[in-house]
């Protein structure tokens, strides 16, 4: 509808500037004069012939009066033609005034064609003017519009895949179903969905084999301590070198097995450094657009960052804000307080919800891999988020803290100065 409405306006216009310079062209001066005013302007002169100076114009003609010697008597304004020579130049109309057959003088009718066609070719470039500047006003209109349905849908876009690439599945995409490619953008956040119910799916299979680890490494290292306890009373007690050999070898088995076991345990750990993190110098400015596009419920106000330059990776330090975000809407659900503040070697972030905190002997495993407090049992989650975005810190040479504040839980990213200010 809008396209149909602007190509409408612009072919209106289009039509209207035809018009306006065939009509410009199309009128031709052909120079005549109104021949009754003539006639009355010359009929008056002569009649107040010998009181001029009380001769009032009666028409709308400008005119000079000569006497029959061609000396100027009287005219309706300044610029007008003084001699017979400048109108026959200006291609004025000369006619004879006279009085019972005697020639009294010439009256010089002013040409006013030229002023004619110069006020018609004003009018012409005007309205021309006015529909050129509607027609830039309907193009900048329109090409607003082509910006806001068609290219601004791809930056989203454009963003929304790099967090996507990042490994973040928790900020939705935001979807416009009026413009032409609400059903392309509603695809990609579908897609979004699926991905995110896979990786939670993924996320309890490695939850339940750490757990299976950890019961297998109990059940494994108790027996084992006990054999080794035991094979170091029987190498105290034994007399004979060799069976003191064998009771060695058997703790040395046993610790074998025990280095084995731990290492099992803490293999899953690994799998966190393939997670490629590549700090380079940033403008502290951009942590203020970071910070907004975790926060797409816009539950805090817009911080001020102080300007210097940080050493960080931009996107993993979008997942680190994300992932904060993620966790306040989850589960306090209230509104964010955000401040900024810059110290000798870093920019703080201090982000604060008004959920009240989380139990103190929760608080010191928050940072740990799979763990989930008491009131994220009826929440989606993985107990991955604080976890990675400690890891990314510290690989940023920054710092991820965990703490009750007085209104809630707070959280403060500390980015570290680049060392090339």
């Amino acid at each position: 509808m809008k396209k149909h409405l602007f190509l409408f306006c612009m072919s209106l216009t289009f039509l209207l500037e035809g018009a306006a310079a065939f009509l410009f062209f199309r009128e031709k001066d052909s120079g005549a004069q109104d021949v009754v005013a003539v006639n009355r302007v010359v009929k008056t002169l002569e009649r107040d012939w010998n009181h001029l100076d009380k001769h009032k114009n009666a028409t709308e003609l400008d005119y000079a009066v000569l006497d029959s010697e061609g000396n100027l008597l009287w005219k309706t304004r300044e610029d007008l033609s003084e001699s017979m020579n400048a109108a026959i130049a200006h291609r004025d109309t000369i006619l004879d005034l006279s009085q019972e057959g005697n020639t009294l003088g010439k009256v010089l009718i002013y040409n006013n064609s030229e002023d004619v066609f110069t006020e018609r070719r004003r009018a012409a470039v005007t309205g021309i003017g006015v529909l050129s500047l509607i027609q830039i006003l309907l193009f900048g209109s329109y090409g607003f519009l082509l910006y806001r349905k068609m290219v601004l849908p791809f930056h989203k876009l454009e963003g929304f895949a790099e967090r996507i690439a990042g490994g973040n599945l928790d900020v939705p995409l935001e979807m416009d179903r009026q413009n032409l490619f609400g059903v392309f953008t509603e695809s990609f956040d579908l897609m979004r969905a699926e991905l995110k119910r896979a990786r939670l799916a993924e996320a309890e299979a490695n939850a339940e084999k750490k757990e299976l680890v950890a019961k297998l490494s109990h059940d494994i290292k108790t027996p084992v301590a006990s054999i080794k306890a035991a094979a170091e009373v029987g190498s105290a007690l034994a007399e004979d070198k060799k069976i003191r050999e064998n009771y060695q070898q058997i703790i040395q088995k046993a610790d074998q097995i025990n280095r084995l076991v731990t290492n099992l345990f803490t293999a899953t750990l690994e799998e966190l450094q393939e997670l490629p993190v590549q700090p380079i110098d940033m403008e502290s400015s951009e942590l203020q657009n970071l910070l907004e596009n975790a926060d797409y419920l816009c539950r805090a106000e817009k911080v001020h960052v102080p300007s210097c330059l940080i050493w960080a990776d931009r996107l993993r330090l979008q997942q680190v804000f994300d992932n904060i975000f993620a966790n306040s809407y989850k589960y306090a659900d209230t509104a964010i307080e955000v401040q900024a503040e810059r110290t000798s070697s870093q920019i703080l972030i201090v982000i604060e919800d008004f959920g009240g905190g989380v139990p103190k002997e929760e608080l010191f495993h928050l940072k740990e891999k799979f763990f989930r407090g008491n009131n994220a049992k009826e929440v989606e989650g993985a107990g991955l988020g604080l976890f990675i975005s400690d890891h990314f810190m510290k690989r940023m040479d920054g710092a991820f803290l965990v703490e009750n504040g007085t209104k809630g839980l707070r959280v403060t990213v500390a980015v570290s100065l680049s060392g090339r200010i």
